[in-house]
């Protein structure tokens, strides 16, 4: 039996996990509607990652030449390599103006043309008829679009008085037998106390787990906690198999170089000078897809044209746009490349390789955020009080690869249709539902044993070893060996979790038992993500195996559902994916050739 612990009690009608763009904009839509909400945040709102979002949000507003809806959504599922759902898909494209629109009347200062419209720019993969020519979709508040979006959001919450529980830990769902969830059990790190949160509904919004690998672009806090608690539940995760590298990081940094830079002009060259994406994407060039540019860099790379002294990396040139240009919309990137790359734009190239940038997988929703899970024939069936929204969930819009600034469009739009799917079911000021005593022990007793473990293994050393396995066999090329060794080694690594070493024993501001609860929830994200990636026999998207080359859709086009137990075993299903259009305005796209 754990330890006794003091539990402070909540009751709410929704509890929003997560204080993100996606966290906060369902945070935002639940308070208007008079909804009794608590938002749970690991970190203070405005230093949740949607801060680092750099180059915008798309939407076929048409501001500066001709776009449409339609276009936007061939280009999605196209990117998505035909593994997004149509419906899901056509619901965001025809949201997105409208989310556009609100953001701007919430206080969101995007940049404008000079006739006053919100600016926007080109990015990879966004054309207009039907793939013809690029488009400029990409709304952008500079090159700190995220950070224009958080700040707007926190305030809108404050403004309705969302009730803020700041740097508490989400430890576990509390979830009847029935498989409902009543809730979240939390640690509050100011004091040490522990938290009991029921309400009708509990939405997580945590985001990405980028650090189950050794090189990405995520904070520190990117350990996707929500997907761990959900496994731990018995639910399954969707398409984790399919983890996005951006080409652009800075090089041994990790640090983000926004594809606006290349929306604005920058360009890829190798070795020899050469701007090689013309081999790989004849038309698109520089603002193909993010799989195919971060593949041709790595082709590069392997063929022995890679830059610097070691050739492992690829140089982006933005010394060629007007100085005044680079001030105004890539100012932020302007100071990264300076204070991690030594560089000045305006006269050097910055160094890049690919890295880790984002999850297309994650908990699987319908459009309306509701949790689903798999019960014998039905793939659809609804997991009762659970909602996900943002990078935590999977729509599925991104399919196998996401395009840059449908990122930031998915948080506002399927944030908002949660907290109005939530208005539909949610009581409000209805009682909140008793908390499940039997899931409330097994989340204090994880806790517990985390907290007085005395093993010889130091989390920093475990998590280090599952991050290089990580980064070594499952990352922008793959094959069957090389994934079947990953499952195998990152089996011993977690093997080895029962001998962590915890040394803090304290309940306040214990980053030691902080940081081992995180790599436990990034073991289990990690075991599927290999199991899922060896289990699917093609290329799709960011799933590149060098042994399968081809999509197969005649096998695969279909939805990997993983759960994985406390012993880090890994039980793999499927689900179809959803062709089907939610109206007749539009119709189904038929898979074709991805080309760019």
């Amino acid at each position: 039996m754990p330890q006794a612990y003091a539990i402070v009690d909540h009751a709410y009608d929704v509890v929003v996990v997560g204080a993100g763009g996606a966290g906060l904009r369902a945070v935002v839509g639940l308070v208007e509607q008079g909804l009794k909400t608590a938002c749970l945040t690991k970190v203070f709102p405005t230093r949740s990652h949607t801060v680092a979002a750099q180059g915008g949000i798309s939407a076929a507003l048409g501001n500066m030449g001709p776009d449409d809806w339609r276009y936007h959504m061939y280009d999605t599922v196209k990117g998505s390599d035909w593994l997004g759902d149509q419906d899901a898909i056509e619901y965001m494209c025809r949201a997105a103006p409208e989310a556009i629109i609100e953001l701007e009347h919430y206080g969101v200062p995007f940049s404008r043309t000079p006739e006053g419209k919100i600016y926007q720019r080109a990015f990879g993969g966004m054309t207009i008829e039907y793939g013809k020519s690029q488009a400029l979709r990409t709304c952008a508040a500079a090159d700190r679009t995220g950070h224009a979006m958080l700040h707007t959001l926190y305030q809108q919450s404050l403004r309705h008085k969302a009730e803020f529980f700041v740097e508490y830990i989400a430890l576990d769902l509390l979830m009847d037998d029935d498989s409902a969830c009543r809730g979240v059990l939390a640690w509050n790190l100011d004091d040490g106390t522990l938290h009991r949160f029921r309400a009708q509904s509990t939405v997580l919004a945590t985001g990405g787990y980028g650090r189950a690998y050794f090189s990405c672009t995520s904070a520190h806090t990117c350990t996707g906690d929500g997907n761990a608690m959900v496994l731990r539940a018995g639910l399954p995760l969707q398409d984790m198999e399919f983890v996005q590298f951006h080409p652009t990081g800075i090089y041994g940094a990790g640090c983000l170089i926004t594809e606006g830079a290349r929306g604005e002009g920058g360009y890829l060259v190798n070795a020899n000078g050469e701007r090689f994406m013309e081999r790989y994407a004849p038309s698109a060039k520089d603002l193909a897809s993010r799989d195919v540019v971060s593949r041709a860099m790595t082709m590069e790379v392997r063929e022995g044209r890679g830059c610097g002294k070691d050739k492992d990396h690829i140089f982006l040139h933005l010394d060629h746009l007007d100085p005044a240009v680079l001030a105004e919309r890539l100012p932020g990137i302007s100071e990264s490349a300076k204070i991690f790359a030594g560089v000045d734009v305006t006269r050097q190239p910055i160094p890049v390789q690919p890295t880790v940038h984002y999850n297309m997988g994650g908990i699987p929703t319908n459009p309306g955020g509701e949790v689903l899970t798999k019960r014998g024939a039905d793939a659809n069936a609804k997991v009762p009080g659970l909602m996900a929204v943002g990078e935590a969930a999977c729509v599925s819009v991104h399919g196998a690869n996401r395009l840059g600034s449908n990122s930031l469009l998915d948080l506002v739009v399927f944030g908002r249709a949660a907290a109005q799917q939530a208005g539909k079911t949610v009581t409000k000021g209805g009682a909140a539902p008793s908390a499940p005593k039997a899931s409330e022990e097994r989340a204090l007793g994880r806790f517990d044993r985390f907290r007085h473990a005395q093993g010889k293994e130091p989390t920093a050393k475990l998590r280090l070893g599952m991050q290089r396995v990580m980064q070594g066999h499952c990352a922008v090329f793959r094959t069957g060996p090389l994934l079947e060794e990953g499952v195998r080694e990152l089996a011993a690594v977690r093997a080895r979790l029962p001998e962590v070493s915890v040394t803090d024993r304290s309940l306040v501001w214990n980053s030691d038992l902080v940081e081992t609860l995180e790599l436990d929830n990034l073991m289990s994200q990690a075991a599927v993500t290999v199991s899922g990636a060896a289990n699917r026999l093609e290329s799709r998207g960011a799933h590149a195996r060098e042994d399968y080359p081809e999509r197969d859709d005649a096998n695969w086009m279909k939805h990997t559902l993983a759960w994985c137990d406390d012993k880090g075993q890994v039980t793999i299903d499927y689900r179809p994916v959803h062709l089907e259009t939610l109206t007749d305005e539009v119709q189904t796209i038929p898979p074709k050739p991805r080309v760019y």
